[in-house]
């Protein structure tokens, strides 16, 4: 049996990382050490700990934790052990995105340039990451109109140009119309344009256009000067400041009751190519640098492309183990800078102002939906988290339920649950929904640490008057009070009202309505799916797994052909026998197995 106090005093004065589990065995936290005893120990003692660390402690069945040399090495595997096992105690990045970047293959004779979210070491240049889309999109459709580099994907010479050089938008390299060199001439613009280096591709512009006109070539100065032109527009459209910085990420911060808002510029060449944001629940009682040191972990393990710099309000008590991290992965220097004065510091104080507007927005919308729902559920405080169930079988057979959550006007998809219904036989959804919503309440009543999280402020059915019945029975067995209202729909299978446990429908606005079909059809999804796994398990286990001379890789390849069994079965003996291992005889056996 593991003893905690007795491990506390085996803890070296060594750099490591700390695994905190729970009674189940979960890892609940993970965190590094400069010093494994010192840190370990000080979350056991008596000293003011904040409501999040005393939820943690509390949790705490048993620890280990793995030495290490240094810090930096204790930070990249605390990223790790993060990153794959998700504890519910740390800052979790849960936004996987990946974002566009525009490539420029530079060791090709004639390069492209094209958008790709894929950053590969193939000696192509990147530049990005372009938070929105759409900026990425309008930059290569700028270097498209502007400039008349190939836009083939398969670059090869043909018997006659393509459409783009008969309509003057391509330069002909596939029929050798143009050099390597004078090609390479627009492709080295482009990449200075990308890289911020505008006033210098004006100035060789200009200079061209005054040569061009010198020489009365009116036409081809009037196309230089409107590439410059367009140069300038969308310069200025992209410049944010007049910061003087290139390659740096800036990173702000906002906090409210509800949850935690990092917004992140992306900056390259003095100008923002993109921004983003992220919002974390229930980290208010964390400290601000110890939200971003956790978000950097998170953000930047795989991050495909490295800044030269990262801007922070404050410095952060790991900063030289990150910038160890960083450099080391860039295989470059990367700086975390927390600037005191001047531009820099109005550069990161625009970015925790972007934060905390961002946050204020989502707040407001969300805060009048819940409003909106406390009074028309005649509530007495906010329904901060709503529940919904919904039951799915054909004929009383592969009873299942699914549960979906909702938190502040938001569905949470990774707390869904799915329950096999184990008390009712045949075809009775209230009896099953009892059964089911007495299991969940269970969880959180009975434990603590169950994933289930909090007792729901409200429960909501996917049916009507019984459905509702069915779910008060199964809370009054545990005598406390959740109100419970049913979710109607209409011919559309679109919730069109609510109705209380008085059998009383209640008008809601097309935003609640929007918002309530949203979260039922969740919660159907999650029923039927489930249903659906179960019963394609069952039917592949009885018509395929009992024919003799079927086994694991005969089935996988008739399933891979086929797609199902219910095609399997109407197949003929010919498409049968075409699959790989199933033989004349086989295949008859498939026919004959009904």
């Amino acid at each position: 049996m593991f003893n905690i106090e007795e491990q506390l005093k085996m803890l070296p004065d060594k750099p490591g990382v700390y695994i905190m589990r729970d009674v189940e065995d979960k890892i609940i936290y993970v965190g590094k050490a400069v010093n494994l005893k010192n840190r370990v120990r000080s979350y056991f003692r008596k000293t003011e700990k904040t409501e999040r660390i005393k939820r943690m402690v509390s949790l705490i069945d048993h620890f280990e934790y793995i030495v290490v040399d240094n810090e930096a090495e204790a930070l990249i595997l605390e990223c790790n052990l993060i990153k794959k096992n998700r504890p519910r105690f740390n800052v979790l990045l849960k936004d996987d995105k990946t974002y566009p970047y525009i490539k420029i293959d530079v060791k090709s004779d004639y390069p492209n340039v094209i958008i790709t979210r894929k950053v590969v070491n193939d000696g192509s240049k990147y530049f990005g990451p372009y938070a929105n889309p759409g900026a990425a999109k309008e930059m290569l459709d700028f270097i498209k109109q502007k400039y008349k580099i190939r836009q083939c994907k398969n670059f090869r010479s043909e018997t006659r140009a393509c459409l783009n050089y008969h309509i003057n938008r391509c330069l002909g390299p596939c029929m050798g119309y143009i050099s390597k060199e004078d090609y390479r001439k627009q492709i080295d613009e482009i990449i200075d344009i990308l890289e911020g280096k505008v006033d210098k591709v004006l100035k060789d512009l200009q200079n061209q256009m005054l040569e061009e006109a010198n020489n009365m070539n009116f036409e081809k100065a009037a196309y230089i000067r409107d590439r410059m032109l367009a140069i300038e527009r969308v310069n200025e459209k992209q410049k944010v400041s007049n910061i003087t910085e290139n390659n740096i990420d800036v990173i702000g911060i906002a906090k409210s009751e509800m949850e935690v808002c990092i917004e992140i510029f992306f900056v390259r060449g003095s100008k923002m190519v993109g921004r983003e944001h992220y919002f974390f629940p229930d980290l208010k009682e964390m400290d601000d640098k110890e939200i971003i040191s956790g978000f950097i972990k998170q953000y930047y393990i795989d991050a495909q492309t490295l800044p030269n710099k990262i801007m922070v309000r404050e410095e952060l008590e790991d900063k030289n183990a990150i910038e160890e991290w960083l450099s080391k992965e860039a295989g470059r220097k990367v700086e975390l800078k927390s600037p005191k004065k001047g531009e820099k510091l109005r550069f990161v104080e625009m970015a925790d102002n972007n934060a905390k507007i961002t946050l204020e927005n989502k707040e407001r919308d969300r805060s009048e939906i819940l409003v909106e729902l406390k009074e028309v559920l005649g509530l007495d405080k906010l329904p901060r988290k709503i529940e919904t169930f919904d039951i799915s079988n054909i004929s009383g057979e592969y009873i299942v339920a699914g549960m979906c959550v909702m938190i502040d006007g938001e569905v949470k998809r990774n707390m869904s649950r799915r329950f096999k219904i184990k008390t009712v036989y045949g075809q009775d959804d209230p009896r099953c929904m009892e059964e089911v919503v007495t299991r969940r309440l269970k969880h959180s009543i009975d434990s603590n640490s169950s994933g289930f999280g909090r007792l729901p402020d409200v429960i909501f059915a996917d049916g009507g008057i019984t459905q509702i019945r069915a779910i008060k029975t199964a809370i009054e067995k545990y005598e406390i009070n959740i109100p419970v209202f049913g979710m109607v729909k209409n011919d559309k299978h679109q919730t069109r009202a609510l109705m209380d446990e008085k059998h009383r429908e209640l008008e809601i606005s097309e935003n609640l309505k929007n918002l309530i079909t949203k979260f039922q059809d969740e919660v159907h999804d999650t029923a039927i799916s489930y249903h659906r796994k179960l019963r394609d398990e069952n039917i592949t286990k009885s018509e395929l797994d009992e024919i003799e001379g079927i086994g694991k890789v005969k089935k996988l390849a008739l399933l891979k052909q086929f797609g199902s069994v219910e095609k399997i079965r109407n197949a003929s003996i010919e498409e049968l026998t075409k699959v790989k291992g199933i033989n004349d005889s086989l295949a008859k056996k498939i026919k004959n197995k009904r």
